[in-house]
């Protein structure tokens, strides 16, 4: 009988967000709200000219993350959570959202 319950009880929660669809049920399954920072990225690539590139995914929309290595500041998001940085020189950089809480190092992106 105690099984039956947890059954009924586990089905009533997965039941609305599988029928909301895919994207819905994976954010109900894994504890993330939409919307909210999932898997933060940075990665940058050496440019022709001998600078670097900079680039971010993953990230809050429209917010601004601080960015430091050679030199620091602070670049605004995209709705999608994406920025992008160039002619910059180093090749270490360390990307913060608001608050500290989320910290990337961004890793070197090699072209075959």
């Amino acid at each position: 009988m105690m099984n039956r319950t947890r059954l009924a009880a586990l089905t009533f929660l997965v039941a609305p967000a599988l029928a909301m669809g895919p994207a819905a049920a994976a954010h109900a399954s894994t504890g993330v709200a939409p919307g909210a920072t999932s898997r933060a990225a940075c990665h940058m690539e050496k440019e022709s000219n001998g600078k670097y590139h900079v680039w971010g995914v993953g990230f809050p929309g429209g917010t601004k993350v601080t960015y430091s290595g050679s030199s620091s500041g602070t670049v605004s998001t995209n709705k999608s959570g994406r920025f992008d940085l160039g002619g910059l020189s180093g090749s270490k950089w360390v990307v913060k959202t608001p608050h500290g809480t989320t910290t990337v190092t961004c890793t070197m992106m090699m072209h075959g």
